[in-house]
């Protein structure tokens, strides 16, 4: 994996050697953040990387301007690679990394709303159908932001109504949420 575009495009974001990381692939990737690039700055931006993995969306989203990625993974060795990989891109500073299950994480009470939220959970988690739901209700996003939700063909959200885009990447569909359609 590496970085696409940006202050840190080429440079590698190393996989975890888990066997539990499936990494959005570099086309899915390019897709969403050309949807992304195409209606809004990353100037400044506050993001939130749920089911960060090796921290390859929320790596993207900084070397594109953001100001501040919150990664969160309950795995600790995917949260000792993210906090790696921040270190060698010199980043480590625009970073929080959260070693937590994201189903606890968001039972809190968001510590800041958010300007783009990307999740990438596992296909069959259990309460996937209802996480747009749950990020859009508890403020987890600002009134313009974004929840970037990738899933398998199996669970559709076009007819959601705060689902704004959703496009098939081969297996992998990519939905976007906002609270406001003017956001989009």
């Amino acid at each position: 994996m590496r970085i696409i575009t940006g202050s840190l495009k080429g440079r590698p974001i190393p996989i975890p050697d888990t066997g539990l990381v499936r990494p959005t692939s570099d086309r899915t990737k390019e897709g969403i953040f050309s949807v992304i690039s195409a209606r809004r700055y990353f100037d400044r931006l506050q993001v939130l990387d749920l089911f960060a993995g090796s921290g390859n969306l929320g790596f993207e989203a900084i070397s594109r301007g953001a100001a501040f990625v919150t990664f969160v993974d309950q795995q600790t060795e995917h949260a000792a690679q993210t906090r790696r990989t921040a270190t060698d891109l010199g980043v480590a500073a625009q970073t929080a990394i959260i070693t937590q299950d994201v189903h606890t994480f968001l039972e809190t009470p968001p510590p800041m709303a958010y300007d783009l939220i990307f999740c990438d959970p596992p296909y069959d988690l259990p309460w996937l159908a209802e996480m747009p739901d749950n990020l859009l209700e508890k403020n987890w996003l600002h009134s313009d932001g974004w929840l970037i939700l990738e899933h398998d063909r199996r669970i559709r959200f076009e007819d959601h109504p705060a689902c704004r885009f959703s496009k098939a990447y081969g297996r992998t569909v990519v939905s976007i949420f906002t609270q406001d359609e003017t956001a989009f």
